[in-house]
């Protein structure tokens, strides 16, 4: 049985996805060292953009479901199916991206996210990962709750629009036909913050603005997801405000642990679980792993800070490509034991840079296989 190489990158962003990486790495390898090893190439992402994409590349089944956007429109959005687990970005359905300048934090809803989780409960889905980032909404999930049939009531017991501007006047919830699948599905939210639901850290303060919201609308938006806390609790019982994670993608993950017991993890955890990653690393030879840059953020949850992780485990080398490296990431890496090599290799326009990642991918890993002895 020939000796095994993990290669598994995430996405060179704006450049190649995380299987185009892996190919060209894998690719790279070959060119010097030949067939003597296999190369195992496990594309991966950290549960924000491009977590569909690495289950595609993967061999899941694409979905196409029209939803209603963040405002209400119409798009089109996909999800990928793996047996019966479906993965879903929020960002397809409730994204800030498919607002452009129209961003709208008071009026923005996540219920075409709920639309996409009814679509892969009807399929039959028993598992669903939900990649939260990249939310234009700050409605605590209300919306998504209410295309699965969850109904909020003022006091006099007329319905409102579960936007946070019809929310105001909240004072109970009727849960009565929220659909009853979501209790039987296990739901994992792929969730790389920590900050809570509300006050001065919370969804509202800290990504309101973001989102296109003035302070006076962060204000409003606060008072809003305090009395859905409020109300959530007196009708559920279960109190997950103060949730490490709670404020993420404008509190859909606090709604979701709250009315589906859904459970909020490390993306790149989730991922990697689904994908056989620890296992595929466990007995191999060397791992590569990259991304388009190597920085600050890579050392908090994103890909390569978990390969390395998984690595340091198993006693596997590991080597990460990136198109440009920090040198204090990459002292922080190496403390870990990972070798960065950055793939341009001089001098170089962006512009070209980014045009020609594969090309660049792929000279890298040849010239880090010349460099050095193949693994034994």
């Amino acid at each position: 049985m020939a000796r095994r190489i993990v290669v598994a990158p995430d996405k060179f962003k704006g450049s190649c996805s995380a299987a185009q990486a892996a190919e060209a790495i894998a690719t790279g390898l070959a060119a010097v060292w030949g067939d003597v090893y296999e190369y195992q190439r496990i594309p991966m992402a950290d549960g924000g953009e491009g977590t569909v994409d690495a289950f595609l590349d993967g061999g899941a089944e694409e979905v196409r479901v029209v939803v209603r956007g963040p405002l209400g429109e119409p798009v089109t959005a996909r999800y990928a199916v793996a047996g019966d687990t479906a993965i879903i970005e929020m960002a397809a359905a409730s994204g800030l991206t498919l607002l452009g300048q129209r961003r709208d934090a008071v009026h923005a809803s996540t219920f075409g996210t709920g639309e996409l989780i009814r679509a892969a409960l009807d399929r039959g889905a028993k598992r669903i990962v939900l990649g939260i980032g990249g939310s234009a909404t700050t409605d605590g999930g209300a919306g998504a709750l209410a295309a699965l049939g969850a109904r909020f009531l003022d006091a006099a017991g007329a319905q409102l629009d579960p936007r946070p501007a019809g929310l105001a006047q909240l004072a109970r919830l009727d849960l009565s036909a929220l659909d009853p699948r979501l209790r039987e599905t296990e739901i994992d939210i792929a969730c790389d913050v920590e900050n809570r639901l509300l006050g001065p850290h919370g969804a509202a303060a800290v990504y309101g603005p973001q989102k296109g919201a003035s302070a006076r609308d962060v204000e409003l938006l606060d008072m809003v997801l305090s009395r859905f806390a409020d109300a959530a609790a007196a009708t559920v019982g279960t109190e997950f405000r103060n949730l490490p994670g709670a404020g993420a993608a404008g509190g859909l993950g606090w709604g979701l642990a709250t009315f589906a017991g859904a459970r909020l993890s490390r993306g790149f955890s989730i991922v990697a679980e689904l994908r056989g990653l620890p296992a595929a690393i466990h007995g191999a030879v060397l791992c590569l792993s990259g991304e388009g840059q190597i920085d600050g953020q890579t050392l908090h949850g994103k890909v390569i800070d978990g390969v390395a992780a998984l690595c340091a485990h198993a006693g596997v080398p590991v080597v990460a490509l990136a198109g440009s490296v920090q040198p204090a990431a990459e002292s922080a890496l190496a403390a870990r034991g990972v070798a960065c090599l950055p793939i341009v290799p001089g001098p170089m326009d962006l512009a070209a840079a980014m045009r020609e990642g594969p090309v660049l991918i792929r000279a890298a890993a040849a010239r880090f296989a010349r460099l050095r002895p193949a693994p034994a």
